[in-house]
């Protein structure tokens, strides 16, 4: 498929525009030269970080997403890259493969915890999927390899740490909170030893009304002191801070309010190489999902103090943000030098793919998705290929050849979420039609169908996420320049069923019978 032509009397209004840009942004650049809150203003939860020198690594939660557990980079604690994952697979079971009818939405590997230790990098995580706890090492965490041990039981939100004296111990569970010393070599608990009971109730300083007990442990030392930060959730209230602290890992631990505003909390603290504390947090913030907040910390009688009087800050002594693109989102022609990897980092599969029926090699400069089976719906099929959505406003918008679909086909655009909506291409009886169909009721409704005849065909998916509006709109053009609106809105919902932001997504999927194939030729952000 052809790249859309630009005429001289484009670019003429182009390059007006972005004079016109450029101008009207220069007032707000003179007052930018801090971070801003969010630091990033898209989805990635169950933050963990470590700095090496002067670089900071960071974790993060993708459950079902493949690969997983991503890690980014950073030299400024504020613009950030991913450069790796820590899997690419988590395990081969029919709920991550999207087979026999399972899935596994929401849940996949959760909040995982990043460390360093003697030259080596370690990121761990567990899953309720398939009931384990995960380690995984590595002396190179940009490039790996990995090393991977596994254990039970699985311990939730757990804590590794590598303690002075040689011991390794891992801090788990919700409200009472677990203590567990682990093998040298990291391969379960250590013979001879049990689990003991290290805060029988770490929610006790949020009040007695709790609803979400005390989870999220992150443990740190500092100055001789063991810190320990959990998150909870006050019936009536907001998502608290909570942080307890001992003068030995096996306590008795006394424990404070660390923060309450915003709903900022989960997380831990990070000191820069100029001495500077920050408390690295995030936010619920609707359908975009949970995005990062960073909060300076101030060291008072022995305990970290986060915000400025008890808030968190709109602004941040620390450079200023960039776009999170290519670093964290980031637009993609298909092509491919030699050396280049088959996807950017920036994507991921939804679930566990099936690397028979996908390409960028078939033809080059294209993502071809070719339908491997038959499915009875959009959220059991494998190969829809993601992306992170992004505040306060992005557009995703695609080119896609469907001259080879067959009868019974679906390729589109997906806002992917459990309350999802798409644009696409159907294929009946012969014939073609661009369709909307929207899930935001929770079941899938196609609202407008639009015959087309031709077989290159443009879709874009728009998100409104300012101040959690969080509305939908899609597109369709015949020519790449002419946008036209189809459907209806798409009222957007985070839904624990998913547990993610919403994601822009590119799927093909059969419904009658398999080896249909279509072509995407770019995907684009705004």
């Amino acid at each position: 498929m052809p790249k859309p032509a630009y005429h001289l009397s484009n670019m003429k209004t182009t390059l007006a525009s972005l004079v016109f840009t450029l101008v009207a942004a220069l007032p707000f650049c003179a007052m930018s030269q801090k971070a801003i809150n969010p630091v990033i203003h898209a989805d990635v939860p169950d933050l963990s970080m470590i700095r090496v020198g002067d670089t900071y690594y960071m974790s993060s939660t993708t459950m079902h997403m493949s690969p997983g557990v991503p890690i980014m980079k950073s030299k400024d604690l504020v613009n950030w890259q991913i450069v790796n994952y820590v899997y690419d697979t988590l395990a081969d079971v029919d709920a991550l493969n999207l087979a026999n009818g399972k899935s596994t939405y929401g849940r996949g590997s959760w909040a995982s915890c990043i460390r360093y230790h003697k030259g080596m990098y370690y990121v761990s995580t567990f899953a309720g999927t398939t009931g384990t706890t995960y380690i995984y090492s590595t002396k190179n965490i940009e490039k790996g390899p990995w090393k991977r041990v596994s254990f039970k039981p699985m311990m939730h939100d757990h804590s590794l740490f590598f303690d002075d004296d040689g011991k390794v111990y891992m801090l788990y569970g919700a409200g009472k909170i677990m203590i567990a010393e682990l093998e040298a070599d990291l391969s379960g608990i250590k013979a001879g030893t049990t689990p003991q009971v290290l805060i029988e109730n770490a929610s006790a300083p949020a009040g007695p009304n709790i609803g979400l007990q005390a989870e999220g442990s992150q443990l740190f030392k500092e100055n001789g002191k063991y810190y320990l930060f959990n998150i909870c959730w006050p019936r009536g209230g907001m998502r608290t801070v909570v942080i307890h602290r001992a003068d030995k890992i096996t306590g008795p631990y006394e424990g404070r309010v660390g923060l309450q505003d915003k709903g900022v909390a989960q997380g831990g603290m990070i000191s820069t190489p100029k001495g500077e504390w920050f408390a690295y947090l995030f936010r619920d913030y609707g359908a975009v999902g949970r995005i990062p907040y960073w909060a300076p910390i101030q060291w008072k009688d022995g305990w970290p103090v986060i915000g400025v009087d008890g808030k968190v800050p709109d602004t941040l002594n620390l450079p200023a943000n960039k776009s999170l693109m290519p670093g964290i989102v980031a637009s993609d022609e298909f092509t491919r030098k030699k050396k280049d990897a088959p996807l950017p980092l920036v994507w991921q599969w939804n679930h566990n793919p099936d690397n028979a029926n996908w390409s960028v090699t078939a033809r080059p400069g294209y993502l071809r998705l070719t339908t491997g089976r038959v499915d009875t719906s959009l959220m059991l099929v494998r190969n829809i290929l993601t992306q992170r959505t992004f505040g306060p406003t992005s557009t995703g918008s695609t080119a896609v050849d469907v001259s080879n679909m067959k009868d019974g086909d679906c390729a589109g655009l997906i806002l992917l979420q459990g309350k999802y909506g798409w644009v696409g291409v159907k294929m009946e009886n012969g014939f073609k039609s661009i369709v909307m169909v929207n899930a935001g009721s929770g079941k899938p409704v196609e609202i407008e169908r639009i015959p087309v005849s031709q077989n290159n065909v443009y879709l874009k998916a728009e998100c409104d996420f300012r101040n959690r509006t969080d509305k939908g709109y899609f597109y369709y053009s015949l020519d790449g320049e002419k946008w036209i609106k189809i459907g209806d809105v798409l009222e957007m919902k985070y839904t624990l069923d998913h547990f993610m932001g919403y994601r822009f997504g590119l799927f093909n999927w059969a419904t009658t019978k398999t080896g249909g194939w279509v072509d995407w030729d770019w995907f684009r952000l705004n």
